[in-house]
């Protein structure tokens, strides 16, 4: 045992015991349940990785190869595990390099704690070496985030930092650390996990007036509509969603990041909505008496034109942020709180309804996509292959039982319209910040947060050449990650709106690619390319069935688009199936 575990274990006796702060933030992160630490040392941190030396048995650090490779990846384990992402880096580039993985956890709402080292306290403000004001850079980008300059601080500033992560709306936090608190030595009578914060009220009081106006709205409805998104998921409230659905009857449909909370095939699960959403969906928002949104934000791409959106409907709006009702669309009645705790009251005052003539417009509906747009996405029979198709084919190889980790772009919108999820925690992407990159390291995450779940990564020839320096973390971690890259030569979203609304003027969208299967060999990752359709269904089944990871090219028609599509600027229902 180490000298610094040593003097903690005589701390029975003496209530206390001297250590550093770092290895009172050592102690805390495995005080908190951390397995697995995503990141990269540099000089500010240095103490703080010294420190970590002694504790390899304890905490398992994961060396990626870009700083915001490890903050998506921290993304991807807090999404299939349900627990806080833990990231370091250090001070200047190494903490503005966690910018854009910040914004992208605060906008979707994905629990982190991350520990940037700092210069020394007496040289804040002089514009030392590797200094940045990091705290007023992030302050917009994350939930919380403070600068410890004294090493006493370290055990309530963790604790508040990993309460505040995790609990109500769940988001990033940063903790900023100057190398004189990771050095200086205190008295630690040990740490103790926060539970409450004055004046911080992570979920709202639940008022059961409001739960019954509800269910009266909802009781009256001839055609109600459930949207829900990702809060059923950060709720933990999968059964009771299922339960009120059930009950209910309704026709639900979901938001990208609520995919999986309940199963693709139920009967009652209409689809997908937004701008490459399903027709129904899209078009019924608009037809529906009672709007009933839970744990979802009215995102633009969800809503298309706001002067146009659901102006008939009456709109009951659960969610635990109250700041998010009425921000972007009118409620009649709003139902503050964790929906966990209101779905099984909202169940329990509503009837049990069906609603035959109803769900049939969303069967009608349906039947037009396949007709318009399906059938030849998913069976083309001739001509290159689709991305569509490769997602069907992963779909029955997989059984809807795997992670879905996409990217940002066509490929992004295909997985998430035809990929099969019978669990939850299985669509793991970048959903309000589009960020281009995310899906390799999250990817990787998202393994160490379910290893025992197969988890493939499908990504864009283009965001893959973003962060594909992370092949190196999967080299050395070993992890098991399938990468299934379909290639179609273009930056196929941009060029899709280019073909659309810019007379196909197509501006720089062209990309050229090196040979993607000779890069994963040189990181000792095997890999293959296909581009025939005969070839296509064994070789997603060679990257399935083999041990470890995998990355298979496929080469995919370069100019289909994705429909149906909400153009910018119009209302849902005036989405186009061509």
């Amino acid at each position: 045992m180490e000298i610094a575990q040593q003097e903690l274990a005589k701390s029975a006796e003496t209530k206390t015991v001297e250590v550093s702060g770092s290895v009172a933030l050592l102690e805390a992160l495995i005080t908190e349940g951390t397995e697995v630490i995503f990141g990269y040392p540099g000089g500010a941190i240095m103490p703080i990785y010294d420190a970590l030396y002694d504790y390899k048995e304890k905490l398992n650090h994961i060396l990626v190869r870009h700083e915001q490779g490890g903050i998506h990846a921290g993304q991807g384990f807090a999404r299939t595990s349900g627990k806080v992402g833990v990231v370091f880096a250090t001070s200047g580039p190494g903490a503005t390099n966690l910018v854009t993985g910040l914004a992208d956890a605060m906008i979707d709402s994905t629990p982190l704690v991350c520990i940037t080292g700092q210069v020394f306290a007496h040289l804040l403000g002089t514009d030392a070496f590797q200094e940045t004001d990091v705290i007023n850079i992030t302050t917009p980008v994350t939930k919380w985030n403070y600068q410890v300059t004294d090493a006493t601080e370290i055990p309530e500033v963790i604790s508040k930092a990993f309460y505040i992560a995790r609990s109500g709306r769940p988001g990033p936090v940063l903790i900023d650390i100057t190398k004189n608190a990771q050095i200086q030595k205190f008295d630690f009578a040990g740490y103790t996990p926060c539970n409450h914060i004055r004046s911080y009220r992570p979920k709202p009081i639940v008022r059961k007036e409001y739960i019954q106006k509800a269910a009266d709205l909802i009781n009256s409805a001839k055609k109600p509509f459930v949207l829900w998104g990702q809060g059923v998921i950060l709720g933990e409230a999968e059964k009771e969603f299922k339960a009120f659905v059930e009950k209910s009857g309704i026709p639900s449909a979901w938001t990208i990041l609520g995919a999986g909370a309940i199963p693709t095939d139920h009967p009652l699960n209409v689809g997908m909505l937004g701008m490459h959403g399903n027709y129904g969906p899209n078009v019924l928002t608009n037809e529906c008496d009672v709007l009933i949104a839970i744990g979802m934000r009215f995102d633009d791409r969800v809503t298309g034109r706001l002067d146009k959106y659901a102006k008939q409907a009456k709109v009951v709006h659960l969610d635990i942020d109250p700041s998010e009702i009425d921000k972007n669309v009118q409620t009649t009645v709003p139902v503050w709180g964790d929906c966990k705790e209101t779905l099984p009251a909202l169940t329990e005052l509503i009837e049990g309804k069906s609603y035959p003539e109803w769900l049939a417009k969303f069967k009608d509906y349906a039947s037009k996509e396949v007709e318009a747009v399906i059938n030849a996405e998913i069976h083309p029979g001739s001509g290159e292959l689709t991305m569509g198709e490769v997602i069907h084919q992963l779909n029955q190889l997989t059984n809807g039982d795997a992670v879905i980790v996409t990217d940002v772009g066509q490929h992004q919108m295909v997985a998430c319209r035809y990929a099969k999820l019978n669990q939850t925690r299985s669509n793991v992407t970048s959903g309000g910040l589009g960020t281009m990159g995310f899906a390799l390291p999250a990817a990787i995450g998202a393994k160490f947060g379910a290893p025992e779940r197969t988890v493939v990564a499908v990504i864009g020839d283009g965001g893959f050449q973003m962060t594909l320096q992370e092949l190196g973390t999967i080299m050395q971690s070993g992890i098991d990650v399938k990468i299934l890259i379909l290639n179609n030569r273009f930056l196929g979203m941009v060029r899709q709106w280019q073909e659309l609304f810019n007379e196909h003027r197509y501006s720089f969208v062209d990309i050229a690619s090196p040979d993607f299967v000779a890069l994963a060999a040189a990181y000792g990752i095997a890999g293959k390319t296909v581009s025939e359709r005969e070839n296509l269904n064994d070789s997603l089944k060679a990257m399935i069935d083999h041990k470890g990871s995998f990355l298979l090219e496929v080469m995919v028609t370069k100019e289909n688009n994705v429909f149906p599509m909400v153009p910018q600027g119009c209302s849902v229902a005036e989405i186009r199936l061509k």
